[in-house]
């Protein structure tokens, strides 16, 4: 996992990702602290390297993940999935009754949660999504786009989640060309064919977002706002509204000009 000043999504998704996994490894510089301190508190392996090179508008995500490649074993079932990913809480049972196969790459569908209220709504009191043992249902959120390139001849696991086998696939490390995040991992999935790329209908990750952004929009290094409660904010609007005197608002800190 790569985290490169994402630590307010992995504060969400680091805690309930790690138990899916035997052994997890996050990725970021040595000056994102956040991400680092998020990774000592939850005994997570955390490795600082200059790799990405972040200067000059470029972000080398590739080698990014090739360093926490080198951290793993690559004896069995390898998985890069994005920081702002959140699995299901039935992910490993799945992937364990699961007939895969070693020659194969693999990728799932992800919802779109926009805004943390919608996360924390759906924390607390979350809609069903497959912990049920006969439906999925795809439609409780908004459900992002399958990405298929006539290029590649089909459907692509994009980089949020792919799954593969070193061993089976000879796969050992990712394509690292690219000056920013993305098409590397388009890349990365153009070495196998079409008849090796699988999916998996039965895991359905959250994919959280702090506002509705343009993709790509993160490519080159973190532009979005961070991913925080904002009720604070629109309660004191709310109170101001309602007052005979009005009083000027505060700057929003959410806003792209603060």
């Amino acid at each position: 996992m790569v985290s490169v000043n994402y630590g307010d999504f992995l504060a969400h998704t680091l805690p309930l990702n790690k138990y899916h996994f035997d052994r997890l490894v996050v990725v970021t510089t040595p000056e994102d602290e956040e991400t680092q301190l998020l990774c000592t508190y939850h005994h997570v392996k955390c490795v600082q390297t200059d790799a990405f090179n972040v200067q000059g508008g470029e972000f080398r995500k590739g080698a990014g993940i090739n360093v926490g490649l080198r951290e793993l074993s690559m004896d069995g079932w390898v998985v890069h999935v994005d920081a702002d990913i959140c699995l299901p809480p039935q992910t490993r049972q799945i992937l364990d009754q699961t007939n895969l196969n070693d020659q194969m790459i693999y990728g799932i569908d992800r919802f779109n949660m926009v805004g943390y209220d919608e996360w924390d709504r759906h924390m607390r009191k979350p809609k069903m999504i497959n912990e049920c043992s006969v439906y999925v249902h795809p439609n409780r959120y908004p459900l992002a786009t399958r990405f298929m390139s006539p290029e590649f001849g089909g459907y692509l696991p994009i980089g949020f989640f792919q799954m593969w086998n070193p061993k089976g696939s000879g796969i050992t490390f990712y394509p690292a060309c690219h000056t920013n995040a993305g098409r590397t991992d388009m890349l990365m999935a153009g070495n196998w064919p079409r008849s090796l790329r699988g999916f998996l209908p039965e895991i359905i990750g959250f994919h959280l977002e702090s506002e509705k952004a343009a993709q790509g929009v993160n490519w080159g290094g973190r532009k979005t706002p961070r991913f925080e409660c904002r009720k604070w904010w629109h309660h004191w609007c709310h109170r101001r509204h309602r007052r005979k005197h009005p009083v000027p608002f505060p700057p929003n800190p959410y806003s792209k000009d603060a």
